[in-house]
């Protein structure tokens, strides 16, 4: 819903992730050097962020130009990128994402050269319900309601969002929530929690080439994120009755393995499939 924050928590996002690794750092010191970016040959341990416009092409998203560059989506490795108003780029450009997003890397094909970017990413995106924003709300919907949802979302394709982890609904902040006490649990217990969580799965993968849940394929994912007979019954009855494409079913798998490591548990349990279930959004078919 409109007015409901979706932004200002997307640029937070950076702020609860663990530090980048010295072999991070310097990957992502090279791209921005590649770029023509890099401030002063500083190397810096902070994640990128990066909020492309919706305007953005396709070559901005994903590299290209007369002297070809890395892209958004190369710019924002091992870090976040944001795309605010997710139906308002073009449904092109987003789709030329699927493929760095499954891969973690773009190719940019030229006549005399092809170019082979890195682009390991956290994707965040936001969306309205509608055009207004104001789906659900008799009051502000307009009169095209629910109807303008439909056409609105139908912008995004399904495949698209079928690589999209987590989705989640966020209500509006109202006057009365302002005056509300602090939560309980700030920024900096979370990125505690997530530093935790990181440093278990880093000891995990020792020695694998693989760094967290998400690049989590084949024997890994079987030997890691196998859950327990509760979760396994659970999953087979979700993935028949949300007819889970075969990406759904290994990202939810991942998603369960890191719920599992947030809570500190070693074992992948059926609560753990529980609630990376209820995050997932059934993609249309395309």
């Amino acid at each position: 819903m409109t007015g409901a924050g979706k932004s200002l928590l997307a640029s937070c996002l950076p702020g609860v992730l663990p530090e980048l690794t010295p072999a991070e750092a310097l990957e992502v010191s090279m791209i921005a050097s590649v770029a023509g970016t890099l401030e002063g040959g500083r190397i810096s341990r902070a994640r990128p962020y990066r909020s492309p416009h919706h305007s953005a092409s396709i070559a901005a998203l994903t590299g290209g130009g007369i002297k070809v560059r890395p892209g958004e989506v190369s710019m924002a490795h091992l870090g976040v990128l944001f795309l605010d108003e997710l139906p308002e780029f073009q449904r092109q450009a987003l789709d030329s994402l699927r493929q760095p997003l499954e891969s973690g890397e773009v190719t940019v094909a030229r006549a005399n050269a092809h170019l082979t970017y890195p682009a390991r990413v956290q994707l965040v995106a936001a969306m309205n319900p509608c055009r207004c924003g104001h789906l659900g709300d008799p009051a502000l919907a307009c009169s095209r309601a629910p109807r303008c949802a439909a056409d609105y979302q139908s912008k995004v394709s399904g495949p698209l969002l079928d690589r999209i982890d987590l989705h989640v609904e966020v209500d509006p902040v109202r006057a009365a929530d302002l005056a509300l006490p602090p939560p309980e649990e700030g920024s900096a217990e979370v990125a505690a929690r997530v530093a935790r969580a990181r440093r278990v799965q880093t000891e995990r993968l020792a020695g694998t080439g693989t760094r967290t849940n998400a690049e989590l394929d084949g024997d890994r994912l079987e030997k890691h994120a196998t859950p327990d007979e509760g979760g396994k019954r659970l999953l087979f009855q979700a993935a028949e009755a949300m007819r889970l494409s075969a990406r759904g079913y290994t990202r939810i798998l991942r998603v369960a393995r890191t719920i599992a490591d947030l809570a500190g548990s070693e074992r992948v349990q059926r609560i753990h499939v529980a609630e990376a279930l209820s995050y997932r959004r059934q993609a249309p078919r395309a």
